[in-house]
């Protein structure tokens, strides 16, 4: 990683700090740039989203689906937390926490509203950071590469029924025109932009054109994400001050959930028989989540200024430094963990 990859800790800090004061200071102003929607969504939101997500999804090679085979246990483990465990561990700590143990503590019109928001950010997969994550903790580039290809894959059909499964479970009411247009925009585009030009770089150029793009782009893309969390945490700056304790809430079922998933993962692999290089960054990719795509359809469904909002907000404030520490926890394990690997064919 570059030098100011490798302080990006730092700079989310900077510009979470930087977005709250401003959200705080200049209200109209935020309110103004909140108000710029068509059709509920966002513009300036979208356009970040887009400029931040597209070249990172240039880096991933759907072709590198044949190599499933390779990794299967590890892939098959990573897939049974992304979509069978993950989603429904939250909603389950949602509840817990939210609707039963701080209940008191929370305006009790915004608890459904909170808790959509928690839903929307567990039930996609991480796209973009998995990367960092695994080059973190050395993990397998192909492997990751072919995960991340197969989850974004199944996220374009799972990922709308399994929000509004889980929204209905909770007695939210799903709107699903703006369910469906979130997916189209936010996933379905996306793709479909970054796999032909993809397709397209590397059929007039080769590999070399594309890593050539793919470096001039990365400004660009982490540039969009700091101005994203200025964006989004001056629409919540007031909310953010006044209501830390509600900030404080929301973030013990995060917390929770990033830990019990990546710990859950880390441990079948290892009872699996999985390499370290596979078991790191599937643990990690169990446990990370394309917090884009949720503050994206959290804004589109419930607005800028909603519980929902706030919720996958918050879930950008610990993400990093969170990630982080499981990252720290995978590789000062490492010895344990292959001492009690038995290798499988």
């Amino acid at each position: 990683m570059g030098g100011f990859e490798r302080y990006l800790t730092l700079w989310v800090a900077v510009c979470i700090v930087v977005g709250t004061a401003l959200g705080h200071i200049f209200p109209a102003l935020f309110a103004r740039l909140g108000g710029m929607e068509v059709a509920r969504v966002n513009l300036p939101v979208a356009v970040l989203i887009w400029l931040m997500i597209i070249p990172m999804l240039l880096k991933v090679d759907f072709g590198a689906m044949r190599q499933v085979g390779q990794h299967w246990r590890g892939i098959g483990v990573t897939l049974f937390i992304n979509w069978a465990v993950k989603p429904f561990s939250m909603a389950l700590l949602g509840w817990f926490f939210l609707r039963h143990v701080f209940a008191a503590w929370l305006p009790a019109g915004q608890i459904d509203s909170y808790m959509a928001g928690l839903i929307l950010l567990a039930a996609a997969p991480c796209t973009a950071m998995v990367f960092v994550w695994s080059n973190l903790c050395r993990g397998d580039a192909n492997f990751t590469l072919s995960q991340v290809a197969l989850n974004d894959a199944i996220m374009v059909l799972a990922f709308a029924p399994l929000v509004a499964l889980l929204l209905g479970l909770s007695s939210i009411t799903v709107p699903w025109a703006t369910l469906v247009l979130s997916v189209t925009l936010y996933i379905l585009i996306p793709i479909g932009l970054a796999a032909g030009l993809r397709h397209w770089l590397l059929a007039c150029g080769g590999p070399e054109r594309l890593q050539g793009v793919l470096h001039r782009l990365g400004p660009i893309s982490l540039s969009a994400l700091l101005l994203m969390l200025v964006l989004l945490f001056g629409f919540q700056g007031r909310q953010i001050i006044e209501q830390p304790l509600v900030i404080a809430i929301l973030a013990v079922p995060i917390l929770l959930q990033v830990y019990f998933n990546a710990g859950l993962a880390y441990l079948l692999n290892r009872r699996l028989g999985v390499a370290h290089c596979v078991a790191g960054p599937s643990a990690l990719i169990g446990a990370s989540n394309f917090f884009e795509l949720a503050v994206a359809a959290a804004v589109s469904l419930f607005g800028v200024h909603s519980g929902a909002a706030l919720a996958t907000v918050v879930g950008v404030l610990i993400e990093v430094p969170v990630m982080l520490t499981v990252v720290a926890i995978v590789n000062r394990s490492r010895r344990w963990y292959d001492a009690g690997v038995v290798p499988r064919p």
